[in-house]
Parts: C-alpha cells; sequence; structure tokens
C-alpha cells in the first residue's frame, strides 16, 4: 500500500461513518499531513492531540490521554482528531471506559478519533470498533514526486537530471521515511552541487548510516554467487526456475510471486553462503533480519520487527535471509510477548504481498515451532546434507580457485574421496590449513599438503553423529533434497 492509498482507505473509513481508527506509522509528520487532506477531503478539520500540547486549537487536555478524551468531548465542530502516542496510554482503564462512552456521540457531530503511533494492541473491548490502517515507507511514486519537489528549491534547480541518475537516486533511497529522503536528497546536492553520479553515492551512503537506527536488519554487499557454492543441484535448479518470476511478464502469465524457501541441514554444508548466493544471482538487495537483534534491543521486538520488515517491503524486490530461525524463535512457546511477536511474523509471511523473497536456515528441526513448517510460508523446504564425493570436489575446486590455484594440478576427485564426512566449511579450512603449511615452509602448495589437512580435521560429523542422523530421519519425508545423488538415497535405506 503507498501513501495515496493509506489515504483513500481513512477517508473512506471517515466517510464511511467509522468514529475510531488506528493509523500504524513511524512517520508522524508524513501521517498528519494524510490527515490533513483525509479531513479537508471530508469537509472537517485535522486537529491534532499529544500528551503534551493537548488539542491543537484550543491547548486543551494535557496531561493523560483521559484528559484529551474531555476535551475531545467538548469539541462540537466536524473534525479529524489525530491522537498522537496513544499507545503508551491503552492500559488506562479510566481513559479506555470515557473513548467508549465518546465513540456513540461523535457520528452526530461528524467527528473522528484517529490514533497515530507505530504499533497498537488494542484492548478487547474497543478492538472490533476501530478501523486499521498501516502506512507504509515511501515507495520510488511517491519519493519521484518529493525528490522532484527539492529539486525545484535548490540552487541546482535550473539543471535536468539525467533520468537515468535520477531513477537511481530514487531506487538509493528506498527503505528511508519521507523526511530521511529529503534531507539525504539535500545534503548530498550540497555535497555534489547536482543530482549525479557522486551525489547517488552519497545518497547510499547516508541511507546506510540512517538504517542503523533499525538494529534487526543489516544491508550486506556480498559478492557470493551460485557459482560459488559446491554442489547443491536440486536447489540451484529450483531457484534458476525461479530467477524471472518477480517479473511483469511472469505475472501476466500468471504466476505467484515466490515467498521464500527454509534451509535446513547439517552445519557447514552451504545454507547461508546459499542464502547470500540468491540476492546476487538475481540482483535483488541482500538484507539480513537478526532476529537476536529484536529480541535483545532496548526496543520493543514487535515495533523492531515491524520496522525491519517495513523496510524491506520498501526495498522490494529483496531477499531478506534469517539465519538460525529456530533460535531467535525459541522462547515463542514459553514467552507470551515472543508468542505474540512471532504469530504476527508467521501472519506476515503467509499474507506479504510485497516481493519479499525470504531465506531462512535452520540447523535444529527440534527448535523449529511447528507452524513455521506449515505450506503457505514458504515455497519449499530443503535439507542440506554432507556433501557427496563429487560435491567435495567441486567444493575443493572452488576454494583452490579462489586462492589463486589452478585445480587442474591438483588430484582433486582422490582428495575428494578422502574428505568423507567432511563439511563445505571443512573443506574450505582444509585449503587454509594446506597453504599455511606451503607458506611456512616456502614453498607451493601440493597434494600431500592438502591431503594431510584432511587428516587432521575431525569431522563435525564425529562429534554430532546422533543429532545428523536425526536431522536426516526428519527430513527423509517432510523435506526436498538440495542435491539428489545415489549414494544419499542409499545412505537413508541404511541408516
Amino acid at each position: 500500500m503507498s501513501g495515496s492509498a493509506a489515504a483513500d482507505e481513512l477517508r473512506a473509513l471517515v466517510r464511511a461513518g467509522w468514529r475510531l481508527a488506528v493509523f500504524e506509522t513511524f512517520e508522524e509528520e508524513r501521517a498528519l499531513t494524510l490527515l490533513e487532506r483525509v479531513a479537508e477531503a471530508s469537509e472537517r478539520r485535522c486537529v491534532p492531540w499529544s500528551v503534551a500540547a493537548g488539542l491543537a486549537e484550543t491547548g486543551e487536555g494535557t496531561g493523560s490521554f483521559d484528559a484529551g478524551l474531555e476535551a475531545v468531548e467538548r469539541f462540537e465542530d466536524p473534525a479529524v482528531f489525530a491522537m498522537l502516542d496513544v499507545h503508551r496510554w491503552l492500559d488506562d482503564p479510566i481513559a479506555l471506559r470515557r473513548l467508549r462512552d465518546l465513540l456513540p456521540t461523535l457520528g452526530a457531530r461528524k467527528q473522528c478519533i484517529v490514533l497515530v503511533g507505530p504499533i497498537f494492541h488494542l484492548p478487547v473491548e474497543i478492538e472490533r470498533d476501530a478501523g486499521h490502517v498501516a502506512l507504509p515507507l515511501p515507495g520510488a511514486a511517491e519519493l519521484a514526486q518529493l525528490f522532484t519537489r527539492v529539486l525545484g528549491q535548490s540552487d541546482a534547480k535550473g539543471a535536468k537530471p539525467d533520468p537515468e541518475v535520477f531513477g537511481q537516486a530514487i531506487r538509493g533511497a528506498l527503505g528511508l521515511s519521507s523526511g530521511e529522503a529529503v534531507r539525504v536528497l539535500r545534503k548530498a546536492l550540497r555535497t555534489a552541487g547536482a543530482l549525479d553520479a557522486r551525489a547517488v553515492a552519497e545518497i547510499v551512503r547516508d541511507k546506510r548510516r540512517a538504517l542503523h537506527r533499525t538494529p534487526a536488519l543489516t544491508f550486506l554487499d556480498d559478492e557470493t554467487g551460485l557459482g560459488d557454492v559446491g554442489g547443491l543441484g536440486e536447489l540451484k535448479s529450483w531457484l534458476a526456475e525461479r530467477r524471472r518470476a518477480f517479473t511483469d511478464e511472469a505475472v501476466a502469465f500468471g504466476l505467484p510471486t515466490p515467498r521464500g524457501l527454509l534451509l535446513l541441514g547439517v552445519q557447514g554444508c552451504g545454507k547461508s553462503l546459499s542464502a547470500r548466493a540468491v540476492a546476487r544471482e538475481w540482483q535483488f538487495p541482500l538484507l539480513r533480519l537478526d532476529l537476536a537483534a529484536a529480541f535483545g534491543g532496548e526496543r520493543s521486538p514487535e515495533v523492531a520487527l515491524r520496522e525491519a520488515v517495513e523496510v524491506a517491503g520498501s526495498l522490494a524486490p529483496a531477499v531478506l535471509w534469517i539465519d538460525e530461525i529456530e533460535k531467535g524463535f525459541a522462547a515463542a512457546l514459553s514467552d507470551p510477548v515472543a508468542s505474540r511477536v512471532f504469530g504476527w511474523f508467521l501472519t506476515w509471511l503467509s499474507e506479504k504481498r510485497e516481493p519479499v523473497f525470504v531465506v531462512a536456515t535452520a540447523n535444529d528441526v527440534q527448535g523449529l515451532p511447528p507452524e513455521l513448517l506449515r505450506r503457505g510460508r514458504f515455497d519449499e523446504l530443503f535439507f542440506v546434507d554432507l556433501p557427496t564425493a563429487s560435491e567435495r570436489a567441486e567444493i575443493l575446486r572452488i576454494h583452490l580457485r579462489k586462492r589463486g590455484r589452478d585445480p587442474l594440478h591438483f588430484e582433486v576427485d582422490e582428495l575428494a574421496l578422502a574428505a568423507e564426512r567432511l563439511s563445505g566449511a571443512e573443506l574450505e579450512q582444509v585449503v587454509a590449513a594446506a597453504l599455511y603449511t606451503a607458506f611456512a615452509e616456502s614453498r607451493e602448495v601440493s597434494d600431500n599438503d592438502l591431503a594431510n589437512a584432511i587428516e587432521q580435521t575431525v569431522p563435525l560429523y564425529d562429534t554430532y553423529e546422533e543429532r545428523i542422523k536425526e536431522l536426516r530421519d526428519w527430513a527423509r519425508h517432510r523435506a526436498r533434497m538440495a542435491s539428489v545423488d545415489g549414494r544419499i538415497a542409499e545412505l537413508f535405506s541404511t541408516r
């Protein structure tokens, strides 16, 4: 939903006679601007209220939400009351009772109360009386209007920006609030003197700094592609089929927008690497959602999580990576707050309309809430097992090339056979260990160095054999194999 769509929905509620509405947004100034338009279109006045200033037109009603409602009772003209920060006062039983008594009288006076704030949990007494509207961060069309206005007011207004550069500036500012976007653009114009490539780079840098205020979300510049991931042929094929599924052509063809996938499996076998590679392969922004930061920060976990997914939605199409999702929601089974946040997140996963492709990874199936595995949350659940011999050879070749060595100079296939039960991460360390040995002896790395490093590596499998077997057994009939190989199928049948 865009800002204009949110205004249209609010206008429809007011004209239909709703006496109470909730306007969820992190952008108070923008919300008030939209409410002024709504009130004007409905032949009413927009009258803001805050606990500090009271009603804007009279100054009455300071100190508490209850006092604010008393002031509203005395206000007789048609109005849309924009009541700010009320989410902090909804546990006041006196104010709640006054609000319920006041609502039936508002219709005759052509009045409507709009509660404005970042997040609301309405008491059950008024839950069915309120219309709900959410204001998303500005999209490309809104930012284009804002930027055009700012450019018209700047010293560079005589120079018309190149359309391609203008588009890059808009894309660079996605994820910011309208106020932040304007400030970032003005700073970039002062630095560069015009809207050019230098100004665009400044916008992107400032956006990253500004979005540090969203502690649960991190922007990643990752050069990893699927070519850097060894094996996992089935997963790669699945992703390749959906590469063009976010285009207008795909929509016209009748394809649903891909929602995401859950990667479950053995540690160090490429789940996180694959998640990062998807964004690079599809040329989408890559965002990492840190659930530990959302639940462990100073802010409410619900506010932190909602803001994170709102930013992701404003940047869509984008890839949202959630690493070790089972740890993030471990408390959902016992803690009421975590359970509520988890429920909201599940609803978002199922109902999101923005093309945000969620890639979640998990190592421990026992820690996964069963609701997360229900079809509709993710398009597919893949199980990532230890690499096969051919996959181990591919992984060794990838890491040798990364270190500037030609794999053709090594007996990679024989080394891969000797590296049975090693994970992809362990194979990467094998190459690194062999290089350290050769460098310490002032010579080039050899097959013997690699073979010795393999022999000295204690596989994770040896430590967690029972847990890995449990994972395999669980995944046998519940997940799709990320790799298809006859020997893996044989392994399942014999264990």
